[in-house]
Protein backbone atom coordinates (compact mmCIF):
# COMPACT_ATOMS: atom_id res chain seq x y z
CA UNK A 1 0.00 0.00 0.00
CA UNK A 2 3.14 2.26 0.33
CA UNK A 3 3.92 1.97 -2.32
CA UNK A 4 0.56 2.65 -4.62
CA UNK A 5 0.28 5.38 -2.59
CA UNK A 6 3.50 6.70 -3.23
CA UNK A 7 2.89 6.06 -7.25
CA UNK A 8 -0.72 7.76 -7.15
CA UNK A 9 0.99 11.17 -5.37
CA UNK A 10 3.53 10.83 -8.22
CA UNK A 11 0.86 11.44 -10.84
CA UNK A 12 -1.78 13.26 -9.28
CA UNK A 13 -0.90 16.73 -10.82
CA UNK A 14 -1.47 14.71 -14.65
CA UNK A 15 -4.56 13.83 -16.24
CA UNK A 16 -4.41 10.63 -17.35
CA UNK A 17 -7.69 8.47 -19.54
CA UNK A 18 -6.72 5.20 -18.13
CA UNK A 19 -4.72 3.20 -15.23
CA UNK A 20 -3.66 -0.16 -16.84
CA UNK A 21 -2.82 -3.16 -14.07
CA UNK A 22 -0.96 -5.84 -15.13
CA UNK A 23 -2.52 -8.65 -12.17
CA UNK A 24 -0.72 -9.33 -9.00
CA UNK A 25 -2.87 -7.22 -6.87
CA UNK A 26 -2.19 -8.86 -3.84
CA UNK A 27 0.10 -11.38 -2.74
CA UNK A 28 3.13 -10.59 -0.44
CA UNK A 29 1.84 -7.83 1.35
CA UNK A 30 0.26 -6.81 4.72
CA UNK A 31 -2.36 -4.52 3.50
CA UNK A 32 -4.31 -6.78 0.34
CA UNK A 33 -7.72 -4.77 1.58
CA UNK A 34 -6.44 -1.59 1.43
CA UNK A 35 -4.55 -2.17 -1.80
CA UNK A 36 -8.16 -4.09 -3.89
CA UNK A 37 -10.06 -1.27 -2.01
CA UNK A 38 -7.75 1.82 -3.67
CA UNK A 39 -7.56 0.47 -6.64
CA UNK A 40 -11.60 -0.81 -7.03
CA UNK A 41 -12.16 3.24 -6.52
CA UNK A 42 -10.98 3.83 -10.17
CA UNK A 43 -13.21 4.24 -12.61
CA UNK A 44 -10.65 3.77 -15.34
CA UNK A 45 -9.00 1.11 -14.32
CA UNK A 46 -8.27 -1.96 -16.96
CA UNK A 47 -6.86 -4.95 -15.52
CA UNK A 48 -6.11 -8.50 -15.51
CA UNK A 49 -5.47 -11.21 -13.01
CA UNK A 50 -2.50 -12.46 -11.26
CA UNK A 51 -1.60 -15.72 -10.52
CA UNK A 52 -0.91 -14.42 -6.77
CA UNK A 53 -4.34 -13.05 -7.09
CA UNK A 54 -6.20 -16.12 -8.40
CA UNK A 55 -4.82 -18.16 -5.32
CA UNK A 56 -5.37 -15.29 -2.86
CA UNK A 57 -9.34 -15.35 -3.97
CA UNK A 58 -9.61 -19.07 -4.01
CA UNK A 59 -9.24 -20.25 -7.88
CA UNK A 60 -6.30 -21.81 -7.38
CA UNK A 61 -4.67 -24.01 -5.07
CA UNK A 62 -0.59 -22.42 -5.47
CA UNK A 63 0.49 -26.14 -5.65
CA UNK A 64 3.71 -24.42 -7.54
CA UNK A 65 4.02 -21.32 -4.77
CA UNK A 66 7.33 -21.77 -2.36
CA UNK A 67 6.77 -22.00 1.04
CA UNK A 68 6.76 -18.37 1.73
CA UNK A 69 4.43 -17.41 -1.58
CA UNK A 70 2.35 -19.87 -0.46
CA UNK A 71 1.53 -18.46 3.17
CA UNK A 72 1.44 -15.61 2.39
CA UNK A 73 -1.28 -16.12 -0.18
CA UNK A 74 -3.17 -18.39 2.57
CA UNK A 75 -2.86 -15.80 4.93
CA UNK A 76 -4.11 -13.10 2.16
CA UNK A 77 -7.01 -15.55 1.59
CA UNK A 78 -8.29 -15.13 5.34
CA UNK A 79 -7.67 -11.35 5.41
CA UNK A 80 -9.42 -10.66 1.88
CA UNK A 81 -13.10 -9.28 2.80
CA UNK A 82 -15.96 -10.83 0.69
CA UNK A 83 -16.13 -8.07 -1.57
CA UNK A 84 -12.29 -7.75 -2.43
CA UNK A 85 -12.42 -11.19 -2.60
CA UNK A 86 -14.94 -11.03 -5.37
CA UNK A 87 -13.77 -8.29 -6.90
CA UNK A 88 -10.63 -10.57 -7.52
CA UNK A 89 -11.95 -13.45 -8.44
CA UNK A 90 -14.08 -11.52 -11.75
CA UNK A 91 -10.68 -10.14 -13.59
CA UNK A 92 -10.73 -11.46 -16.40
CA UNK A 93 -7.95 -13.70 -17.95
CA UNK A 94 -5.40 -11.61 -19.79
CA UNK A 95 -4.02 -11.18 -22.63
CA UNK A 96 -6.55 -8.57 -22.65
CA UNK A 97 -6.87 -5.44 -25.49
CA UNK A 98 -7.41 -2.31 -24.16
CA UNK A 99 -6.18 0.03 -27.20
CA UNK A 100 -6.63 -0.92 -30.99
CA UNK A 101 -3.35 -3.09 -31.46
CA UNK A 102 -2.57 -2.57 -27.52
CA UNK A 103 -2.54 -5.46 -24.64
CA UNK A 104 -2.21 -5.86 -21.47
CA UNK A 105 -1.34 -9.35 -19.92
CA UNK A 106 0.40 -10.89 -16.81
CA UNK A 107 2.43 -13.36 -17.63
CA UNK A 108 3.25 -13.78 -21.68
CA UNK A 109 0.80 -13.69 -24.24
CA UNK A 110 0.49 -17.24 -24.71
CA UNK A 111 0.28 -18.03 -21.27
CA UNK A 112 -1.16 -16.19 -18.43
CA UNK A 113 1.46 -17.95 -16.02
CA UNK A 114 4.19 -18.06 -17.99
CA UNK A 115 7.22 -16.13 -17.19
CA UNK A 116 9.13 -13.71 -20.08
CA UNK A 117 12.71 -13.87 -19.70
CA UNK A 118 14.39 -14.24 -22.63
CA UNK A 119 14.19 -12.97 -26.21
CA UNK A 120 13.10 -16.73 -27.32
CA UNK A 121 10.13 -16.22 -24.69
CA UNK A 122 9.30 -12.80 -26.56
CA UNK A 123 9.58 -14.41 -29.76
CA UNK A 124 7.04 -16.98 -28.89
CA UNK A 125 4.83 -14.42 -27.27
CA UNK A 126 5.27 -11.97 -30.66
CA UNK A 127 4.09 -15.42 -32.58
CA UNK A 128 1.22 -16.06 -30.25
CA UNK A 129 -0.98 -12.76 -31.31
CA UNK A 130 -1.15 -9.90 -33.83
CA UNK A 131 -0.72 -6.94 -30.93
CA UNK A 132 1.58 -3.89 -31.90
CA UNK A 133 2.54 -3.30 -27.63
CA UNK A 134 1.79 -5.73 -25.28
CA UNK A 135 2.41 -4.59 -21.51
CA UNK A 136 3.42 -7.56 -18.92
CA UNK A 137 4.01 -8.49 -15.42
CA UNK A 138 4.94 -11.31 -13.48
CA UNK A 139 8.86 -11.13 -13.32
CA UNK A 140 8.36 -7.76 -11.64
CA UNK A 141 11.32 -6.59 -13.64
CA UNK A 142 11.58 -3.89 -16.41
CA UNK A 143 12.25 -4.80 -19.73
CA UNK A 144 11.27 -3.54 -23.50
CA UNK A 145 11.75 -6.58 -26.13
CA UNK A 146 11.20 -4.86 -29.70
CA UNK A 147 10.36 -6.88 -32.71
CA UNK A 148 11.60 -5.60 -36.05
CA UNK A 149 12.46 -7.63 -39.20
CA UNK A 150 15.89 -7.82 -38.04
CA UNK A 151 14.72 -10.02 -35.58
CA UNK A 152 13.91 -9.76 -31.45
CA UNK A 153 16.28 -7.19 -29.16
CA UNK A 154 16.10 -6.79 -25.81
CA UNK A 155 16.14 -3.24 -24.07
CA UNK A 156 16.18 -3.38 -20.24
CA UNK A 157 14.91 -0.15 -18.71
CA UNK A 158 17.41 0.77 -16.02
CA UNK A 159 17.60 3.87 -14.11
CA UNK A 160 14.99 6.38 -12.32
CA UNK A 161 13.47 7.79 -15.57
CA UNK A 162 13.69 6.19 -18.95
CA UNK A 163 11.92 7.27 -21.75
CA UNK A 164 11.39 5.56 -25.21
CA UNK A 165 9.38 7.24 -27.92
CA UNK A 166 8.18 3.46 -29.75
CA UNK A 167 8.54 2.75 -33.71
CA UNK A 168 4.89 2.81 -35.12
CA UNK A 169 6.46 -0.39 -37.70
CA UNK A 170 8.22 -2.54 -34.58
CA UNK A 171 6.26 -4.65 -32.12
CA UNK A 172 6.80 -4.03 -28.31
CA UNK A 173 6.49 -6.20 -25.21
CA UNK A 174 7.23 -4.34 -22.34
CA UNK A 175 6.89 -4.83 -18.59
CA UNK A 176 6.92 -1.32 -16.68
CA UNK A 177 8.17 -3.11 -13.57
CA UNK A 178 6.42 -3.49 -10.35
CA UNK A 179 4.89 -1.25 -8.29
CA UNK A 180 5.75 -3.04 -4.76
CA UNK A 181 7.75 -5.52 -5.51
CA UNK A 182 10.63 -4.62 -7.42
CA UNK A 183 12.95 -7.65 -7.88
CA UNK A 184 16.03 -5.59 -10.01
CA UNK A 185 17.97 -4.66 -7.44
CA UNK A 186 16.30 -1.13 -7.46
CA UNK A 187 14.21 -1.01 -4.11
CA UNK A 188 11.94 2.11 -5.60
CA UNK A 189 8.48 1.59 -7.16
CA UNK A 190 8.28 1.34 -10.69
CA UNK A 191 5.33 1.91 -13.16
CA UNK A 192 4.72 4.05 -16.48
CA UNK A 193 3.02 6.50 -18.24
CA UNK A 194 2.43 5.84 -21.88
CA UNK A 195 1.16 8.55 -24.49
CA UNK A 196 -0.46 6.81 -27.08
CA UNK A 197 -0.75 9.30 -30.11
CA UNK A 198 2.96 10.31 -29.68
CA UNK A 199 3.83 6.60 -28.77
CA UNK A 200 6.01 7.80 -26.22
CA UNK A 201 6.37 5.84 -23.08
CA UNK A 202 8.36 6.70 -19.67
CA UNK A 203 9.27 4.63 -16.95
CA UNK A 204 9.76 6.20 -13.56
CA UNK A 205 11.28 4.97 -10.20
CA UNK A 206 10.59 6.48 -6.86
CA UNK A 207 10.77 5.79 -3.31
CA UNK A 208 7.89 4.85 -0.95
CA UNK A 209 8.24 3.78 2.87
CA UNK A 210 9.78 0.55 1.95
CA UNK A 211 10.53 0.26 5.43
CA UNK A 212 6.82 1.06 7.06
CA UNK A 213 5.82 -1.84 4.62
CA UNK A 214 8.22 -4.41 6.03
CA UNK A 215 7.29 -3.39 9.31
CA UNK A 216 3.94 -4.20 8.04
CA UNK A 217 4.36 -7.57 7.20
CA UNK A 218 6.72 -8.30 9.89
CA UNK A 219 3.80 -7.31 12.50
CA UNK A 220 1.26 -9.81 10.02
CA UNK A 221 3.65 -12.17 11.54
CA UNK A 222 4.54 -13.30 7.33
CA UNK A 223 7.74 -14.85 6.57
CA UNK A 224 10.47 -12.15 7.10
CA UNK A 225 12.42 -12.72 3.69
CA UNK A 226 9.18 -10.87 2.39
CA UNK A 227 9.82 -8.09 4.21
CA UNK A 228 13.58 -8.10 3.64
CA UNK A 229 13.63 -8.10 0.58
CA UNK A 230 11.96 -4.89 0.01
CA UNK A 231 14.84 -3.18 1.35
CA UNK A 232 17.10 -3.93 -1.66
CA UNK A 233 14.64 -4.98 -4.60
CA UNK A 234 14.95 -8.05 -5.05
Amino acid sequence: MEALQAVFRAVERRRYAGVLCMGDLVGYGASPNAVVARLRRIKNLLAVRGNHDKVCCGMDNGGNFNSSALEAARWTHGKLTAGNRSFLSALPRGPLEVLPGVWIAHGSFPDEDAYLFSDFDAYQSFRAGDFWLCFYGHTHFPALYQETPGGVDYVPLAGDTVEVVLDAKARYLINPGSVGQPRDRNPKAAFAEFYPESRRLVVRRIPYDFEGAAHRIRRAGLPANLANRLQVGS
